[in-house]
């Protein structure tokens, strides 16, 4: 019984996923982001590492809600939002003004979906501790 409840918001917590990866998608997709290049350019590793500690967040929850462990649950959510990340980079070298294959964005991209996948484990564990 415990299964069939499970689907509907597991399904929720993909699609979530998938529109975020969406969002990723579409703002690679612009050759600038509207900001001054200096600015860009000094923040750039950040912007990344944020936008992959969600993607690698909602990954994880998702597979949570799909009936992973939590380990496995945050360490696949790491490694599919990097293997997005790759993708995201390749798709960037067909965007006028952009540059893919950056070994550094592809470090920020890491940092910041093992960052997210990791506060969602120690977010988990402290509230079954609580229960």
């Amino acid at each position: 019984m415990e299964d069939v409840r499970r689907r509907p918001r597991a399904a929720a917590w993909w699609l979530g996923a998938l529109a975020y990866a969406a969002v990723i998608f579409y703002f690679s997709s612009r050759p600038a982001i509207g900001l001054p290049r200096w600015w860009f350019m000094r923040y750039d590793k950040v912007l990344h590492a944020g936008e992959y500690f969600w993607l690698g967040a909602l990954v994880a929850v998702a597979l949570r809600a799909s009936g992973l462990g939590l380990g496995r649950a945050c360490v696949l959510a790491v490694v599919v939002a990097l293997g997005y990340a790759v993708t995201d980079e390749y798709h960037q070298t067909f965007v006028p003004g952009r540059s893919g294959n950056d070994l550094g964005d592809l470090t920020a991209d890491a940092v910041g979906a093992t960052l997210g996948a990791g506060a969602l484990g120690l977010y988990a564990r402290r509230r079954a501790r609580a229960a």
